[in-house]
């Protein structure tokens, strides 16, 4: 399946019963364009959890390139809001990891799909012949290691923990020595599963940001925040949150095939300055998708890019590796 389908699979809620579909029956109810048009096209925006600041730049944008290119005909305003979307919404769904071993940091609150995308994510590696090993440094609740050591069984990588309530930093550390001895390519460690207290949170990722630089001297670094689309706009204000906390370098975006909510990738890419780098699009390995820019905005709005047959297979930045 080319990453076009696998994209508009992912957004059939959001073109069926969200934006898109109630954009099309604006458009399809006005003969001309108008400032109504204009107005109606923002209010959908906005109630579609792409936000208000989102929201207005587009149809700024829109407004001008209508303006601009001299645009008459209504019916070409889906096409023209479709390229709009596709300058503003922007993705990096290269991971940055060129060293032996690099550390991959995974944080998100609980119910967000966090541990599942993390077994997902350590299968794609192993299948690009990364050898991975895990760390439990979400320490916070026994059932989050749990859940962490079957997705590391089904994974077939290897799992560094402690007991429930134990020093996060202290299950990195042992994580770091464990995955230099065994040679390991990549490092994921599950942390910071909650935001009851900023000032806490912050505290605990600068303690394991001390260790992995006095261990790990040089590593790369991605520090990946898990969201779930069906939230919508609350998943940004995490994002925000999360950002000040933890100097996130991406997101990953879960459960966007199961909300019509998919405008939020719009608000995390304009208000966040953040690249989402991947989406999860369903329940299976490969439904954890690495972030496409040109296939969501093309997706979203049902038309097909050129090469809407290609796969990504390779997701870690060739000339950073």
């Amino acid at each position: 399946m080319g990453i076009f389908d696998v994209f508009k699979r992912g957004l059939k809620k959001t073109r069926d019963e969200g934006i898109t579909a109630q954009m099309d029956e604006v458009i399809e109810s006005h003969e001309k364009i108008t400032d109504e048009l204009f107005d109606e096209l923002e209010e959908i925006l906005i109630m579609g959890d792409v936000g208000m600041n989102t929201a207005e730049r587009i149809i700024s944008n829109l407004k001008a390139k209508i303006e601009n290119d001299r645009i008459t005909d209504v019916k070409q305003v889906r096409e023209t809001m479709k390229d709009i979307v596709s300058g503003i919404v922007w993705g990096g769904s290269y991971l940055r990891l060129r060293t032996k071993p690099s550390v991959i940091l995974v944080i998100g609150v609980n119910g967000v799909g966090k541990t599942t995308t993390i077994g997902k994510l350590a299968m794609r590696l192993k299948e690009q012949n990364r050898k991975v090993i895990l760390g439990a440094a979400d320490t916070f609740r026994a059932a989050a290691i749990e859940q962490l050591q079957v997705w590391a069984d089904r994974a077939q990588v290897d799992l560094i923990k402690h007991a429930e309530g134990s020093d996060p930093a202290s299950v990195v550390y042992d994580t770091i020595q464990a995955g230099k001895a065994r040679g390991s390519d990549i490092i994921i460690i599950d942390t910071a599963g909650r935001l009851h207290n900023k000032k806490n949170l912050m505290d605990e990722l600068n303690k394991i940001s001390r260790v992995i630089d006095r261990e790990l001297p040089g590593a790369t670094r991605e520090t990946l925040l898990v969201l779930d689309a069906t939230t919508g706009q609350n998943a940004v204000n995490q994002a925000k949150d999360f950002k000040e906390a933890a100097g996130i370098t991406g997101i990953i975006l879960t459960k966007l095939d199961g909300t019509a909510k998919g405008g939020v990738v719009l608000a995390i890419n304009n208000e966040l300055d953040v690249p989402v780098k991947f989406v999860g699009v369903g329940e299976e390995i490969e439904d954890l998708q690495p972030f496409d820019a040109d296939a969501f905005a093309s997706a979203l709005f049902d038309t097909k890019i050129p090469d809407d047959d290609r796969e990504i297979e390779n997701f870690i930045s060739d000339d950073e590796k």
